[in-house]
């Protein structure tokens, strides 16, 4: 039982006495002291890939269609670029012209209040002033209906700035061939700009516009009535152009 040492819990009769070295406390054991092995430190590779023996390494192949991760950020960003300098559409124009004839010529006049021509309306009324005094009758005869854009409320049809110039410069055309005339009078912004092709820098000039002839630029009737200033820069460029449709006056 390898047992060296026992002691009885009661003193045992007729047991011969117990020796004192016996009953002295057991002196604490003692370890002996070891150094510590110093473990060099191991310097591994942050997120290296280890392959396991036996095992062969995975490589990505891309599949037919598929876009690498690294391409299509790039890609991402030059379409996003194409959305942003896609230009934004232009809004129709908006307008409404008079076609008339005095004489010899051909006037195309700004409807600036949309409805036409009355009577005894005051822009009317000045228009009849400057055909007297161009020498042409004072009561010009309305050609056709009066030329509104945009021409449709909805729908994908083009009505762009463009296409308005084409359809009113299309519209005189059509006219001309029925009967010419020696001048055409372009009386309004809108009429300057969607027939003539020019801006109110071109007030008071001649214009040659192709498949049109020369058409005279010349300032809205409500502008001139708003400024009678303008009235003289008129009179002015009619005596320089007045040869046109009255030879026989100097």
């Amino acid at each position: 039982m390898q047992v060296v040492h026992w002691l009885p819990r009661t003193e045992l009769p007729f047991a011969a006495p117990s020796r004192p070295e016996l009953l002295l406390p057991l002196a604490p054991e003692v370890l002996p002291e070891f150094d510590a092995p110093q473990v060099e430190p191991v310097r591994a590779a942050v997120n290296a890939p280890v392959a396991r023996s036996g095992e062969r390494p995975k490589i990505e192949i891309p599949r037919p269609g598929s876009t690498p991760k690294a391409a299509s950020k790039p890609m991402e960003e030059a379409e996003a670029a194409l959305v942003v300098a896609k230009p934004l559409p232009v809004p129709p124009p908006r307008f409404a012209l008079q076609l008339l004839r005095a004489g010899s010529c051909l006037l195309l006049v700004e409807l600036a209040t949309g409805q036409p021509f009355q009577s005894r309306d005051p822009s009317y009324l000045l228009l009849k002033d400057m055909l007297r005094a161009a020498g042409l009758p004072d009561s010009p005869q309305i050609v056709g209906e009066p030329v509104r854009w945009p021409l449709l409320v909805r729908g994908n049809l083009d009505q762009g700035p463009q296409a308005a110039t084409d359809f009113v410069q299309g519209f005189i055309q059509a006219r001309l061939e029925e009967a010419p005339c020696v001048c055409l009078w372009l009386i309004g912004l809108p009429a300057v700009r969607f027939a003539g092709e020019a801006d109110a820098e071109a007030y008071y000039r001649e214009l040659p516009v192709e498949g049109l002839g020369t058409a005279w630029a010349l300032p809205g009737l409500e502008l001139l009535m708003d400024e009678p200033q303008r009235k003289a820069d008129v009179w002015q460029a009619m005596r320089r152009l007045m040869a046109r449709w009255k030879p026989s006056n100097e």
